[in-house]
């Protein structure tokens, strides 16, 4: 019995001395990078709409803001652009909007370009992806610039549509 016993503790103390294998993650760096070759460009704005927006400085500073965006190429870049937007769109949702673009439409395709703002945000201070965001965000943003592209070449007349008399 005795020796049943001590071949067993022989036994256990050989297996465990054996050497284990290092486990270690490995972080995909690469998928992590900011991919600015990604990005969509920059929709257009029809000439009437320029002759208001031109007069609008909070979509000015936005639109500077956005072609800073589209020069980042790494995550350091990307998130000084990100809070330069972030700040920017602020003070275009607490100041005045021209009266042709003040509409529920421009202004929630701005709440869409905040949330995603707020998504790239949040995936540079976690250290995710950040490319697939970015590309929302300027897709949001060329949303809104179509917007106002629409509510340009529209051609029904409030006024007459709402008149009960």
């Amino acid at each position: 019995m005795r020796k049943l016993l001590s071949i067993l503790i022989v036994i256990s103390v050989l297996g465990g001395c054996k050497k284990a294998e290092k486990t270690t993650a490995e972080v995909d760096t690469e998928a992590l990078e900011f991919n600015y070759q990604k990005m969509p460009d920059k929709s257009d704005i029809n000439p009437d709409a320029t002759a208001i927006v031109e007069n609008w400085q909070q979509f000015k500073d936005l639109n500077a803001s956005v072609d800073v965006l589209y020069k980042a190429t790494n995550n350091e870049d990307l998130a000084l652009a990100i809070d330069d937007l972030i700040e920017k769109e602020k003070n275009m949702s607490n100041g005045r909007y021209p009266e042709p673009f003040d509409t529920f439409q421009v202004k929630s395709r701005q709440t869409v370009m905040r949330t995603f703002l707020y998504k790239v945000k949040a995936s540079i201070l976690e250290n995710q992806p950040t490319t697939e965001p970015t590309v929302k965000v300027l897709e949001a943003y060329n949303d809104m610039r179509n917007q106002l592209n629409v509510i340009m070449n529209s051609q029904l007349d409030k006024k007459l549509i709402l008149d009960e008399t």
